[in-house]
């Protein structure tokens, strides 16, 4: 643990030398968080073991799964983001994109509990927010309306409430974009409007079916 603060130390004072003398107690505290993060990378896996069929023990979950590398990778970053550490957490999420295709940004706010199933290719933006239990199927995007720099500090990605399940291809878009909690979004769908708590919105090659009535509590029978 010592080696591993002093090495984080050192890489600090590379990348932000006007702060070099806060370095030390950056990785002093990132060190204490390790035990918090380990924590919430297992309940990811749970989440995973639990969600996928296919998945035949924890182990497999934590060793073979990308979108486990992806998160862990994402929850240390996100760990120095808060600490206002430049370029480094950044540098950490696109390592682990090049390795497992998945794209989160280290400054998007997430909760316990996510599961990437497959994970390839889904992108999550700087600002998205996702609650707890959330799960998310591969090609989908928590994207931003607008790509204008003067944006940069405001909430451009959509906020996913507790226990949404988003299925494959999916693009949500915009800040004020909220996803209410137990929904279903169908795949290939595109939303830019929030919807509802208990909502199930579905795309079909006839056309939109527009947004079921919200229901108070969401079965798993919804198929795309």
């Amino acid at each position: 643990m010592i080696q591993m603060m002093g090495r984080l130390r050192y890489v600090l004072c590379e990348v932000m030398p006007e702060q070099c003398s806060e370095a030390a107690g950056i990785a002093l505290r990132f060190a204490r968080a390790l035990p918090e993060i380990a924590d919430t990378v297992r309940e990811d896996a749970e989440a995973a073991l639990a969600g996928d069929p296919a998945a035949g023990s924890l182990d497999e979950v934590i060793l073979a799964y990308p979108s486990i590398y992806a998160v862990a990778a994402y929850r240390l970053a996100n760990r120095l983001v808060r600490e206002n550490v430049p370029l480094l957490p950044r540098l950490m999420s696109e390592y682990a994109h090049r390795l497992t295709g998945v794209d989160i940004n280290p400054g998007a706010t997430i909760g316990h509990g996510l599961f990437l199933d497959h994970a390839t290719s889904v992108v999550i933006g700087q600002s998205a927010v996702i609650g707890n239990h959330v799960k998310i199927y591969q090609g989908v995007t928590l994207g931003a309306l607008s790509v204008k720099r003067d944006y940069q500090n405001t909430k451009r990605h959509p906020t996913i409430e507790d226990d949404v399940v988003i299925y494959a291809n999916a693009t949500i878009l915009g800040g004020e974009t909220v996803i209410g909690r137990g929904s279903v979004i169908g795949g290939n769908v595109w939303l830019t409007k929030s919807v509802p708590p208990g909502s199930r919105v579905m795309y079909r090659s006839v056309g939109w079916q527009g947004l079921a009535e919200p229901e108070p509590e969401r079965s798993d029978d919804f198929t795309i």
